[in-house]
């Protein structure tokens, strides 16, 4: 059949049209498993064989030792350890003590854990760290340059440390001292024979015993000063432990020769004991006898101090380098803010740089020497004052300058939080619980007297606390809820005010608002300049928080020789009294055979039919009891009374034994 087009195609059968509504239909078959990534062999057979798939493995946590700073919180530790959180708080309320996953444990809690866990926790703290790594440096031999050697003055209190760095200094510092005594550390430079020597002057109290360690850690040889007519005394004695802890070499300078009853053989003889043999002698420790208060010897002291630093020691340093150094003291000026002394060990100082010493940091603003003269750097082995720290560095925090500020701050940052953690973890444990109470109704509340210590520089705040914190007694505490350096504020008297605590000023006074502040809210506010009157202070106030002691006071027996039965009133013992007085209500112990049945009050004394005060011993007397009537003939009545003492000194309780005796 043609086509009517005309073409020569030939003819094909015409498909059925792909309307909507002629349209084919095709079968989809959807698996459900075609888009599921294929499964293993093991799980197909598990699953062909119709068995349950097998739980997974137990995780064993680690066995071995862990590390973990102080203050670490509930998940460090845990993460420490490999145990799980919650296991770790399930572990610390049984012990009493709630924590959640971001507080930090005290060093107690985290051996508590450890041994719930069997598990061996070596804890690590900051001053620890410190010592294990300290900072060295490597600087080649082109590098190095001769420096100025750092000489501390050491010795026993008021055998002339001062007086004789004042006579080589040619200035007037004892003069400024509080009771002669130095309570800071100086630090200055001298020159002698056109070479320079950086003296440190510690001192020479008891109490400031971490202050002069400091002094001797970052000197390089340690003046001993002992006094001609004194001798070695305990502080002596720890002066040199100091300098040999500290490995520095030591040259003795006897002062006080111009007293008559000065002796410096003895001196000698006593040093030798010491292990610190005179040159002279055949020993090796140079000995130098000098005069503070006449001026004398001193160049001669000067000279042996050169002569060991060039013999025994290879002092240089790189001043090229970027400066660091310890923290030597600190305060807060009013006027200049925050100013720290520093000992540059290494490289050179100089006015922008950024600098970090511990939590603290700045930009430094200003230099200054030791005589208030404006520098615009310092090289290794000169002290120099600092301003542009945002708060005063804490002391013997060695101080190094970064590439700029924000570096400084973010150092600061971190170890502050550090520090702030392992404040948290020396606290004593917070929170309630039933065991703590017990202790407390056992032994009786504890009362604190809260203080807030303000000081002029950070080592005379820790001398205070440190003293302070030696203050021991199972009654009273002392309990430091805040320290700082500068003026008393009125921050300080608010917190005082809300804390119930008293303000200890130690060579720092008041504002004008701060003072009227103290008197409107009532805190009490005690200035102070030498730390022996502090001391004595808070021991008396803490005296007068304790308890009075009750004493008991026997006044007489009474033996029972009849008994009478009045009704409306009870038995009454017809007594004998035997020894002392027997007085109306008293009290009065009921002996039978020797053992106390009873113990009560004597409710009624009769001689004949008239009431008695007191009936003396060799008298007849008629006794009434007061709640107890199984009186018998041939009982003894022991009467005696208590009173109240009140204490004197924090030494403990008397027991009642002695007191009875006393």
């Amino acid at each position: 059949m043609a086509n009517d087009s005309g073409s020569n195609r030939p003819n094909r059968p015409m498909r059925p049209r792909q309307g909507a509504a002629g349209r084919r239909k095709r079968r989809v078959i959807i698996d459900s498993s075609a888009a599921r990534p294929p499964r293993d062999a093991r799980q197909q057979r598990e699953r062909a064989d119709g068995a349950r798939p097998k739980q997974p493995r137990e995780v064993v946590p680690p066995t071995g030792p862990a590390t973990v700073e102080s203050g670490v919180t509930v998940r460090d530790l845990s993460q420490a350890l490999g145990v799980a959180m919650g296991e770790i708080i399930k572990i610390l309320m049984g012990l009493g003590q709630m924590r959640t996953a971001t507080q930090s444990l005290t060093d107690e809690e985290v051996e508590l854990v450890a041994a719930e866990l069997k598990r061996e926790v070596t804890i690590k703290h900051l001053a620890d760290e410190e010592d294990e790594a300290p900072e060295t440096y490597e600087d080649s031999e082109d590098q190095l340059a001769p420096r100025p050697p750092v000489v501390t003055i050491m010795g026993h209190v008021d055998h002339g440390k001062t007086t004789l760095l004042d006579a080589i200094r040619k200035t007037s510092v004892v003069e400024t001292e509080a009771g002669g005594i130095t309570q800071h550390i100086g630090a200055y430079q001298v020159e002698h024979n056109a070479r320079k020597i950086t003296f440190l002057d510690t001192p020479g109290h008891e109490a400031f015993t971490a202050m002069r360690a400091r002094g001797a850690k970052v000197t390089d040889i340690a003046v001993l000063v002992v006094a001609a007519d004194d001798g070695v005394m305990p502080q002596t004695k720890e002066s040199i432990a100091h300098a040999r802890v500290a490995g520095v070499p030591i040259v003795v300078a006897v002062n006080k020769i111009d007293v008559a009853d000065a002796d410096p053989n003895r001196v000698r003889a006593e040093l030798s004991s010491e292990g610190l043999q005179p040159e002279e002698w055949g020993g090796t420790t140079q000995f130098s006898d000098v005069s503070a208060k006449e001026e004398r010897n001193l160049d001669d002291l000067l000279e042996k101090v050169l002569l060991v630093a060039d013999a025994e020691l290879e002092l240089t340093a790189n001043p090229t380098a970027e400066a660091s150094g310890p923290m030597i003291e600190s305060r807060l000026d009013v006027g200049r803010g925050p100013v720290a002394t520093m000992l540059i060990h290494r490289g050179t100082l100089r006015v922008g740089d950024a600098i970090v010493a511990g939590d603290a940091w700045g930009k430094v603003r200003a230099l200054y020497n030791f005589r208030g003269e404006k520098l615009k750097e310092a090289k290794p082995g000169e002290p120099v004052e600092i301003l542009g720290f945002d708060k005063p560095p804490p002391a013997g925090e060695l101080a190094r300058v970064v590439e700029n500020e924000r570096r400084a701050r973010d150092l600061a940052n971190v170890r502050g939080d550090r520090l702030r953690r392992e404040q948290l973890a020396q606290q004593r444990p917070g929170g309630v619980s039933l065991e703590r109470l017990f202790e407390q109704m056992q032994t009786g509340a504890v009362q604190d007297l809260n203080l807030v210590v303000k000081g002029d520089v950070v080592g005379s705040v820790e001398a205070v606390v440190g003293e302070l914190s030696k203050i021991q007694h199972s009654e009273v505490r002392v309990n430091v809820i805040h320290q700082g350096v500068g003026g008393i504020t009125e921050n300080d008297v608010m917190l005082a005010s809300a804390s119930n605590a008293m303000i200890v000023g130690f060579n720092v006074r008041p504002n004008a608002e701060a003072r009227a502040l103290a008197v409107r809210e009532n805190v009490e506010i005690r200035p102070y300049r030498v730390i022996y009157d502090l001391t004595n202070d808070i021991e008396q106030a803490l005296v007068g928080m304790l308890r009075p002691v009750e004493q008991e006071e026997t006044l007489g027996e009474a033996e029972v020789r009849a008994l009478f039965k009045v009704s409306r009133l009870g038995t009454i013992a017809g007594c004998m009294v035997t020894s002392g007085v027997i007085r109306r209500a008293a009290r009065v112990r009921v002996v039978r055979d020797g053992t106390v049945i009873y113990e009560t009050s004597i409710a009624q004394l009769k001689r004949f039919k008239d009431d008695a005060r007191e009936v003396s011993e060799g008298f007849e007397c008629g006794i009434l009891l007061d709640g107890f009537n199984d009186v018998k003939e041939g009982d003894v009545l022991e009467c005696y009374e208590t009173r109240q003492i009140e204490r004197t000194d924090l030494s403990d309780a008397p027991t009642p034994a002695s007191a009875a005796t006393s």
